[in-house]
């Protein structure tokens, strides 16, 4: 199964999405099985003539016997998650950065997001997309279709947390700092970012680590650079993402690439 990811081309589009991939049907295909990993995307995918099987912490996909697309939304992945494809499918996968989702669906909180997208013209177009056989042409398409259900919005509030998230202040400090309470503070992440702020922040500081670690390999540095208490604390917080420690995470996946997945 060929898996391709790609940066967006329009700036408008790279602003707002860290990527999208497109995955191909193959013949000859054996199954696949993978662990991704907690992260703070919102992701849509569609799929072609499939059948999915989920359950927290696994999926499962296989083809259909009938012609169908299948469009799944994720706005809160916090446990690792065991992805098996039986056999090799179309499909096309957006990862949009925190807040980006809101620019392109007409929805006040990620809770909402889920409704708007089934009933936009998303997978009419998606189907469409992934009937073209070439990648130029369906680049082209995905791109034009994202620019025209661009809308500029505001978030002032939202983007000021999340920017917040990335500084050293306490999430007291942060509520403080834009004069609300820290419930109002936790409702204010859970409604635009799927997630309590401690839980987006304890993974933000794990996804920080696995761009710096490109860099670095020393664990001690890379606490202290991204906000841990101490190397224990990043250990803590790796067990609890991956189920597995820093060393062997680092070992067995390749942080170089754009989808940071463990094949077993």
């Amino acid at each position: 199964m060929k898996i391709t990811f790609y940066q967006p081309v329009h700036p408008i589009l790279k602003k707002y999405m860290e990527g999208y991939y497109f995955m191909e049907k193959d013949e000859a295909h054996e199954p696949v099985r993978y662990l991704t990993f907690p992260d703070n995307y919102f992701i849509l995918s569609a799929c072609q003539d499939v059948v999915i099987t989920q359950d927290k912490g696994w999926l499962e996909i296989h083809r259909s016997s009938s012609e169908n697309m299948v469009i799944d939304f994720v706005s809160r992945c916090s446990v690792p998650t065991e992805i098996c494809y039986v056999q090799s499918i179309n499909e096309i996968t957006v990862y949009y950065k925190p807040l980006g989702m809101y620019h392109f669906f007409d929805a006040d909180s990620a809770d909402d997001l889920q409704e708007v997208i089934h009933l936009s013209d998303f997978k009419e177009i998606m189907n469409g997309i992934l009937k073209e056989t070439d990648r130029k042409k369906q680049i082209e398409m995905l791109e034009k279709y994202w620019l025209s259900k661009f809308q500029q919005k505001t978030l002032a509030l939202p983007y000021t947390i999340l920017e917040d998230f990335e500084s050293e202040l306490s999430i007291e400090e942060i509520a403080s700092k834009n004069n609300i309470t820290r419930q109002y503070l936790n409702k204010i992440s859970k409604r635009y970012l799927g997630k309590p702020a401690s839980e987006f922040r304890k993974i933000q500081r794990f996804r920080n680590v696995l761009i710096s670690n490109k860099k670095s390999r020393n664990l001690t540095e890379l606490s202290y650079e991204h906000l841990f208490y101490d190397q224990s604390h990043l250990i803590k917080d790796f067990r609890e993402l991956t189920k597995i420690s820093p060393g062997k995470f680092f070992e067995h996946v390749d942080t170089e690439q754009n989808t940071v997945w463990l094949f077993i």
